[in-house]
């Protein structure tokens, strides 16, 4: 209840001081413009505010996922621009603060200073503060009508000294946290799995989160999802959102048919979904295996038993994982099961904001997890995050541009 208060007044705070600026920005137009302009601010404001104390309403709110997905984040926007804006505001008020109190003391000591009231604010700092909120209005904008079905194929080579000369050359394409229930654009995500197709794997790997929060987000989109084909098969791995974890459910049989309901989807895909097994690929006398856990993470579920997946792979000389969340290499992967060649995951959707120059990333994911995107390689093992196919939460990306993974295992 506290933090609900809390934030409620610090939205209110933020609305107050942008209506501050709004009135100067305003100030040469004609009353009645004046009035329009206030009244739907003020009609925005006060529906926020009652959205947030409507509580039951909010609760509901969060299982619906227009809510969730679009006027959620619609709001988060407005209110990230109105924050940018409201900085320059404040600066000025410090400004002026500190202006009015050596004035002030001054006056203390020489009283021929005629006394003043504090000084209004500056008309040039209140215009670029409402100037620069443009800044972030047009770059998450942006970020959603562009970046956030802007695919990327990546492409890279692994060596593998011991890899059996069958699967030489052997191209993998992965996808990872697709998120159907986040998607608006369905002709978008179609031509992202063209892209995949044209590349013509021998093999496509799923890394988990294939829905936000229920198996009913992913119907409207098998039709797309099953158009992939590799001659070699398509497996998969479920994600921390694929279990139905972040919703409440009216019994446990219910949250267990969500379950169900989502392994059957990767069926009707033409998905194999590896609960903790593995699968050996035969190519005459040569053998790799392909290990598939559930989720497992530091932070999140861990619901994921390697030992039990790994059982009967010891002999084969080249192992790739499934393994949903980065976090597990480090954990339990390279520790334990040394002999695991290539693990690929996702999870992070490199936050899905930060800078991507030639070698040079950043995002601030990176502070929380220690491999967020990109080949890593301790010793003879190697870790790939991909940077996700789909979105969560802001619906768009900036800089980190969803991806669509080709990796090609070559003999040294």
């Amino acid at each position: 209840m506290k933090r609900g208060l809390f934030f409620i007044l610090f939205l209110v705070l933020i609305d107050i001081y942008f209506y501050q600026g709004l009135k100067i920005i305003t100030s040469p137009l004609q009353p009645s413009s004046r009035v329009i302009i206030y009244t739907l601010y003020g009609i925005f404001v006060t529906s926020t505010i009652v959205t947030v104390l409507t509580y039951g309403w909010l609760r509901w709110g969060l299982r619906n996922n227009f809510v969730k997905y679009r006027v959620i984040p619609a709001w988060f926007i407005k209110y990230i621009t109105k924050l940018f804006s409201v900085s320059f505001l404040f600066v000025d008020d410090i400004a002026r603060s500190a202006r009015w109190l050596v004035y002030k003391i001054a006056y203390l000591f020489n009283d021929t200073i005629t006394d003043s009231a504090l000084m209004p604010r500056s008309v040039m700092v209140t215009k670029a503060g409402m100037l620069a909120a443009t800044v972030p209005l047009v770059t998450l904008s942006y970020g959603i009508l562009v970046g956030a079905h802007d695919y990327r194929v990546r492409r890279l080579r692994i060596k593998l000294p011991h890899l059996p000369n069958a699967f030489h050359g052997l191209k993998i394409g992965q996808l990872s946290d697709i998120h159907t229930g986040s998607f608006f654009n369905k002709k978008a995500v179609a031509g992202g799995v063209d892209m995949l197709l044209r590349e013509k794997p021998d093999v496509i790997f799923f890394t988990g989160d294939l829905v936000n929060d229920t198996a009913d987000e992913v119907k409207e989109y098998i039709p797309i999802f099953s158009r992939l084909k590799a001659p070699l098969g398509i497996y998969s791995v479920l994600g921390n959102h694929d279990y139905g974890d972040y919703v409440p459910w009216p019994s446990i049989t219910a949250k267990q048919k969500n379950l169900q309901d989502l392994r059957n989807a990767h069926q009707l895909m033409g998905w194999t979904l590896l609960i903790n097994e593995h699968i050996i690929l035969t190519e005459g006398a040569d053998k790799l295996a392909i290990i598939g856990i559930e989720n497992w993470g530091l932070q999140f579920s861990q619901y994921g038993k390697l030992v039990q997946a790994y059982q009967g792979t010891a002999d084969i000389p080249v192992k790739l994982l499934l393994s949903h969340d980065p976090s597990h290499w480090d954990a339990e992967v390279r520790p334990k099961f040394s002999d695991i060649d290539i693990t690929f995951a996702g999870h992070t959707h490199g936050f899905q904001f930060g800078i991507e120059i030639g070698t040079f990333k950043w995002s601030p994911v990176q502070y929380q997890y220690k491999q967020w995107a990109g080949l890593y390689q301790q010793g003879a093992q190697y870790l790939y995050v991909n940077r996700g196919f789909g979105y969560l939460g802001y619906p768009g990306r900036i800089g980190i541009l969803p991806e669509i993974t080709i990796v090609e295992l070559v003999k040294e």
